[in-house]
């Protein structure tokens, strides 16, 4: 087997981007699994691979690791963005709109206020 190095995690993960882009999310998560098992504290990686999740409809995983990005990085405003989306296809859209929320106060982009619904409040 291919030594690991911190190089060969590097191509694993420029590769997982390239297989999200080309809509196959599982073959991302499978590169991303051994960079994140030699690397656990990057935070790229890691969502990333919610992404991947995200793409390949598996929820909890994909929550799991937003989760653990926004631990990380509270003001990471795509991070509270995807964990929304992930609350509203889970059915959760108390907790959806919170982070839909949590996203447009960090940043002002216009889908994050659009899912926010700030525009139509009263």
């Amino acid at each position: 087997m291919l030594e690991r190095t911190p190089e060969t995690h590097v191509i694993d993960f420029r590769a997982a981007e390239r297989l999200l882009a080309a809509r196959d999310p599982r073959g991302a998560v499978k590169l991303l699994d051994s960079v994140i098992a030699a690397h656990p504290e990057n935070t790229a990686a890691r969502l990333l691979r919610a992404r991947a999740f995200f793409a390949a409809a598996q929820l909890r995983p994909a929550e799991l690791e937003f989760e653990l990005v926004l631990e990380r990085e509270p003001d990471n405003a795509f991070a509270h963005f995807a964990l929304a989306r992930t609350f509203q296809r889970s059915g959760r859209s108390e907790q959806a709109v919170r982070h839909f929320r949590l996203a447009a106060a960090l940043d002002p982009n216009p889908e994050y206020l659009r899912a926010a619904r700030f525009d139509t409040d009263g």
